[in-house]
């Protein structure tokens, strides 16, 4: 049995009456809700209460209880998502289900594989590794940045695309630069030349509106932990039924005693494992429509929109593309010119900004210049934006000096 929330009361508060469905630090001004998400207290406590009901009769849980309402939060999820139930399956995070996908697709020595520049990096490590055991070539299709579009975003894959290339992967909303990458367009694309093409989706679900057959991808992945707000460790893989490769097995990343079952069956039993999180996800999904579902996501939107117009304006610099490109999250480039826009550089200056400022916030690396990625969630509100662009002094941003030599 999965576990679901009190109702919430209506309408659903915005900016600082909304915090108090959080645990989130008192003072800190939480602008990273798309870092590792936050995990609501009508949530943790459906969580907490499918632990103690797996504690009471373990056998009983793990042999009935827990495979079944495995089923009965993945069928809830994929109605959600517009997809059949068969169809999904629950993993950990979205790179384990990215993971299990790369070792599952046909290939060959010899193949190609195409991703654009501004693919995960956890993911890119994970092309990067299966290259070298197997053989197959990893082409990068650089998408350039600033955008103007999404256009441009389909003509870097085409330009890309050779006799050879046998999938395509693709972020749906980028993790580095925060952008929306049109998948319909991509997909009809490489369909049209006999081409798979794989869906990193980790920040879209509850972000963007969903409809997974309507994308056209053969495979599909996504975390329900960040936009959706659900338990750490609840992520999916979708299968398209439609897909010529629907028939291609699937293995998830751990092999276990349901190898080689029909799909999903073989992801739901990886072993023993807490599965609060997985039959807590039918209360995430609740809570994500007691906030207001499509209304919550226009208003992420706006305001997310919203603080990075603010941080322009304060900064002197402009956002890398039109709003019709961003979600919940939204970039501008950081005041000043930075030496060094490695990954360790840019978590220093977040550090930096978190311990000097009491603002989490996203620096992150790309193009050759610092960015701040700003998320906009329920609690969010105006003045922290504001906060963040008065607090940046531009002498600062990307020196070398460890964080807590930044620290007064």
């Amino acid at each position: 049995m999965t576990a679901r929330p009190q109702p919430l009361g209506s309408p659903f508060p915005r900016g600082r009456a909304a915090r108090r469905f959080w645990l989130l630090e008192a003072g800190t001004a939480h602008l990273n809700h798309g870092a590792f998400g936050a995990t609501p207290r009508p949530v943790l406590a459906a969580q907490d209460r499918v632990r103690v009901q797996a504690e009471r009769q373990p056998l009983r849980f793990f042999t009935v209880e827990g495979p079944a309402g495995i089923r009965e939060s993945a069928a809830r999820l994929a109605s959600f998502l517009g997809a059949g139930a068969t169809d999904v399956a629950l993993v950990e995070n979205a790179t384990s289900g990215v993971g299990s996908l790369l070792e599952s697709v046909p290939l060959e020595a010899g193949d190609e594989i195409v991703a654009t520049d501004h693919t995960y990096p956890a993911v890119r490590n994970a092309l990067a590794f299966l290259a070298r055991r197997r053989g197959v070539r990893l082409v990068s299709a650089p998408v350039p940045y600033p955008v103007d579009g999404p256009e441009a975003v389909v003509q870097a894959i085409a330009g890309a695309l050779g006799p050879r290339t046998r999938l395509v992967l693709l972020d749906h909303v980028t993790s580095q630069t925060a952008l929306v990458f049109p998948v319909a367009e991509v997909a009809a694309l490489v369909r049209a030349r006999g081409i798979s093409l794989l869906v990193d989706g980790a920040h879209a679900p509850g972000m963007l509106e969903l409809d997974l057959p309507a994308t056209g991808a053969d495979w599909y992945v996504g975390n329900c932990h960040k936009w959706l707000c659900s338990a750490k460790g609840t992520a999916f893989v979708w299968r398209n039924p439609e897909s010529p490769l629907r028939d291609a097995p699937l293995h998830p990343s751990v092999i276990s005693h349901h190898l080689d079952l029909p799909f999903p069956a073989e992801y739901d039993w990886v072993g023993t494992r807490d599965l609060s999180s997985w039959l807590s996800l039918p209360a995430a999904l609740d809570f994500h429509a007691a906030m207001g579902g499509p209304d919550l996501r226009a208003h992420n939107q706006a305001l997310a929109w919203e603080g990075a117009a603010i941080l322009a304006d304060a900064w002197g610099g402009a956002p890398p593309a039109p709003a019709s490109m961003f979600g919940s999250l939204a970039v501008v480039p950081m005041p000043g010119s930075a030496t060094d826009v490695s990954i360790p550089a840019a978590n220093a200056e977040s550090a930096r900004i978190r311990e000097r400022h009491g603002i989490e916030v996203a620096v992150t690396g790309f193009s050759g210049r610092l960015w701040c990625r700003v998320s906009a969630q329920a609690y969010n509100h105006r003045e922290e934006y504001e906060r963040l662009a008065a607090a940046i002094d531009p002498a600062l941003v990307g020196t070398t000096a460890p964080a807590s030599e930044a620290c007064p």
